[in-house]
């Protein structure tokens, strides 16, 4: 196979946005294309190797799976080991479990399956996973498992035929890939039946391209088409994001665009010169190293800072995934590819050496639960007095679930949870994302209302959801995106209206008029508490490995007290137009109590995540712990004493 500087060049346009997507450039929101191009490239080189073999008679699919072995597993098995170390000494027990576990998974090229049923791609606990990455590899490894073999198996039937069955594989695998991103998302994300249609379109061309009577473009069509592809994969960069289907149709736009430089970019055209220009091509030859370096320094990054690090941080640590893949690429990637350096009985047998040791300590990691050490950064102070009789009826989203065990340990009352994640507690509104049917949270919170109407108990409603994240629509900080793909608000009875604000202000209208003529019930809105933006609530469990008399601890900070805080200035700007919302439609109600913790969780100049007397007050980024509960559920209590 002659070599083409344009294909290593086009590496270069794939891996660069994939590193500054995850870096967190927001100009690159849709960098994680890169990894589409890279399918498609792969489809195209190894199809264009078997195609050759076949035809002359010499393809051996020992010698595959060795080339194979040489490419992927050296560079792979070096960033493993060197992960190892690090994660025992950055990641809390629970991370290094879910590390263990990714562990056997990459051992056995399953990792895409061990993350869909994980979690989403673009999930913030995603972004923490050193080895997330090898998902790819994951998904190549197993269409190479088949794709060879059906070569072989169907080559004396003529490539007309062969091309037929492929075409029906394409459609079949491109229909369930569009089916997928709106009814299973994380699975079409990350598994071969929805993945296989990108790796064929760089077979297809492979294909074309090894037709011996094949007519060479004119110059003028190969300008034309190679640039088209070119910004094909430029627009979807930057003109995609996380919020995208994906993959599935808008797939196509960089997969064709990929497939349009390979079939039209050569040393005779401009475009031709610009993808193989030195800088790519150098960027190209390493880029297998860096995309394999890149996600371990930016997940133990994150993982090492209490907040999400700055962009100059990346910038940086992007810097460095390019120097140590060039060395990567020259001392690891490159021998590994001779057999004058490195036989092929030495080859597999480092294969399953590797692929034993590093399964084995990812299972010891896993049955040993992440060695936890079972030292608790939470308050554990069991809380005996009780502060009030009174009965609560809490009704909202996780927001207001969080608030269920504090209640219940102030009060010698009934304590009710009508709560539900994601589901605003307003009457005829429905709230969804990704993860939710629509019409289910209306469906449940009119039902609930419903209820608390007929039965008028002796209780205080108390109204609580995560409102700023309804109304503005992001994730504060960028964590947890999952929330907010695909998000909805809307009236079911005026499903017109399209403004999140505005549907927010005429449910909570709505449900406070009918909730304000019971008797017996006094109503409470509880503004949001803040959102903390800091992983684990800043508290991160550590591990230790006990070998007789020598124990072996981590540096996982035990306790993240004196950076376990949100600004004061970050915390008003997030809630800003909220509570001016919140606050002129209770004008409307005076006999309605307005509950805001700002007071108990803030001072001037922060916002606490971290009690002296309860400990860590959050469990994530912005769900109270059962500390911060009680905590939240004390400072309710005195408000009420005092009215």
């Amino acid at each position: 196979m002659d070599y083409r500087r344009e294909i290593d060049g086009l590496r270069a346009l794939a891996v660069l946005p994939v590193i500054l997507f995850h870096a967190g450039f927001e100009t690159f929101s849709g960098g994680f294309v890169g990894v589409d191009v890279f399918f498609v490239i792969s489809g195209y080189l190894i199809t264009t190797i078997i195609l050759a073999e076949l035809e002359q008679d010499k393809f051996s699919i020992v010698n595959f799976y060795e080339r194979r072995a040489r490419r992927i597993l050296p560079a792979l098995f070096l960033v493993i080991l060197v992960c190892i170390p690090f994660a025992w000494l950055y990641l809390p027990s629970p991370e290094y479990k879910d590390f263990s576990q990714s562990l056997v998974a990459v051992s056995f090229f399953a990792s895409n399956i061990l993350f869909w049923r994980e979690s989403g791609y673009f999930d913030a606990a995603a972004e923490l996973k050193p080895l997330l990455h090898t998902w790819s590899l994951a998904v190549e490894e197993q269409y190479y498992v088949l794709f060879p073999l059906f070569l072989m198996l169907f080559w004396r039937l003529g490539k007309r035929l062969i091309l037929i069955m492929l075409g029906l594989v394409f459609v079949a695998s491109l229909s369930i890939a569009q089916w997928g991103v709106y009814a299973k998302p994380a699975a079409a994300f990350y598994l071969l039946p929805t993945r296989g249609w990108e790796l064929l379109i760089g077979a297809f061309a492979a294909f074309y391209l090894s037709k011996v009577n094949r007519k060479d473009f004119s110059k003028a069509v190969g300008e034309v088409g190679g640039w088209l592809g070119v910004a094909l994969i430029i627009y979807a960069v930057f003109a995609y994001s996380k919020s995208t289907p994906f993959p599935g149709l808008y797939a196509l736009v960089p997969t064709l665009g990929t497939v349009l430089v390979i079939l039209f970019a050569t040393e005779q055209t401009t475009v031709g010169k610009f993808v193989g220009n030195k800088a790519f091509v150098g960027i190209g030859l390493i880029s297998y190293s860096a995309y394999l370096w890149h996600q371990p320094l930016f997940a133990f990054a994150r993982q090492r800072s209490l907040d999400e690090p700055s962009h100059t941080v990346f910038l940086v640590l992007s810097g460095m995934a390019l120097v140590i893949a060039y060395f990567s690429w020259r001392f690891v990637e490159a021998p590994f590819r001779f057999r004058s350096k490195f036989s092929r009985a030495t080859i597999f047998i480092l294969t399953l050496i590797g692929s034993f040791v590093f399964a084995s300590i990812g299972y010891f990691g896993h049955i040993k639960d992440g060695f936890n050490s079972h030292l608790s950064n939470v308050s554990t102070q069991s809380y005996d007095y009780k502060l009030t009789d009174a009965n609560f009826i809490v009704l909202g989203d996780s927001h207001g679930g969080h608030l269920i065990s504090g209640l219940t340990s102030i009060t010698t009352g009934k304590v009710q949870n009508f709560t539900s994640g994601g589901c605003i507690p307003f009457r005829n509104v429905d709230r969804y994302d990704s993860r939710f049917i629509p019409g289910d949270c209306a469906k449940k919170i009119n039902g609930w209302l419903d209820q608390i109407i007929s039965d008028d108990p002796s209780a205080f409603i108390v109204l609580s959801s995560m409102g700023p994240v309804y109304i503005d629509g992001t994730p504060f900080k960028g964590k947890d995106w999952a929330r907010v793909t695909g998000l909805g608000v809307e009236l079911i009875t005026d499903k017109s209206i399209k403004d999140r604000s505005k549907v927010f202000e005429i449910g909570l209208r709505q449900t406070l008029t009918e909730l304000s003529k019971l008797k017996n019930s006094k109503v409470i809105f509880a503004l949001d508490v803040p959102e903390l933006g800091i992983d684990y609530g800043c508290a991160r469990s550590s591990k230790e490995l006990n070998l007789g008399d020598f124990v072996l601890r981590d540096l996982v900070a035990s306790s993240e007290t004196n950076n376990c805080f949100v600004s004061r200035g970050d915390y008003d700007l997030r809630v800003s137009s909220y509570k001016k919302l919140v606050a002129s439609v209770l004008n409307e109600f005076p006999d309605v109590i307005v509950f805001d913790p700002t007071d108990s969780f803030c001072d001037a100049n922060l916002c606490k995540g971290f009690d002296s007397r309860f400990g860590f007050l959050y469990r994530d980024v912005d769900h109270l712990s059962d500390s911060g509960s009680r905590f939240f559920a004390e400072s309710l209590a005195n408000f009420l004493s005092l009215r």
